[in-house]
């Protein structure tokens, strides 16, 4: 538990300390919630009423949780070039436990970027129910935290080129993004695009804060999480493994 609990204290000790990692990784998100919560919402509201920010905005905060969860990822092959890497492989502690102290504390600064696009998007216009699911809603933003995060582990540990990494990161992640939900109602959708979302693990998190946070949902909340959490569950075996198998 002691090498757990060091590697994800350095984890968020890196975070804190780098301030425009924190304000940089705000402004897609931003400019998602500003462009099209503004520029979308009066069609929106003509289709189905109501307002379209409520209904993008746990998308966004989703889209800040995945891009910080997985770009965590790169910081083993970082450490992997100089050195530091090497250094706590060969330490005297089992590798899971330092894939998992690596991991929880890339899914803590990814929660806490999801945090911090909610309070944002509150001066945007969004107006979630605060009800007694919002401590649900924070379970699912560290679930795709922790998912994504594993996720960038498991890809990082079989690499050791930073443009490789980022290349694959983007070809798998804007899919996963656009084939959400994310943007866009789930129903009346073509067949093909209903079964490819209905095998994304990132549509099952972004309803389930729907649900919590604004009382809209399409597979239902237990099923959410259920899918989600198992998923998450099996990622983060694969992701030990690979882990455990690094050459350097």
């Amino acid at each position: 538990m002691t090498t757990i609990y060091i590697l994800w204290l350095r984890q968020l000790k890196r975070y804190f300390r780098s301030k425009t990692r924190i304000i940089g990784s705000l402004g897609q998100p931003l400019l998602f919630l500003i462009a099209l919560g503004f520029g979308m919402g009066p069609i929106y509201q003509q289709a189905r009423g109501g307002k379209y920010i409520d209904f993008l905005a746990p998308g966004i905060i989703a889209m800040g949780i995945i891009f910080t969860g997985i770009f965590s990822g790169i910081e083993i092959i970082w450490d992997r070039q100089f050195g530091f890497l090497k250094e706590t492989l060969v330490a005297p502690t089992s590798r899971i436990n330092i894939m998992l102290g690596r991991t929880l504390g890339g899914a803590t600064i990814a929660t806490f970027q999801g945090l911090i696009i909610l309070c944002i998007s509150l001066f945007t216009g969004f107006k979630p129910h605060w009800g007694p699911l919002i401590p649900v809603a924070l379970v699912f933003i560290f679930l795709i935290a922790l998912l994504f995060t594993a996720l960038g582990t498991a890809i990082a540990s079989l690499m050791d080129d930073f443009h490789g990494f980022q290349l694959i990161i983007n070809f798998l992640i804007m899919p996963l993004f656009f084939l959400s939900g994310a943007l866009f109602p789930l129903e009346g959708l073509p067949k093909p695009f209903k079964t490819l979302i209905a095998f994304n693990p990132l549509s099952y998190g972004i309803d389930g804060l729907r649900q919590t946070l604004i009382n809209v949902q399409h597979f239902g909340i237990l099923t959410d999480l259920l899918v989600l959490g198992s998923i998450t569950t099996i990622i983060l075996i694969i992701g030990s493994w690979l882990f455990s198998k690094i050459q350097l």
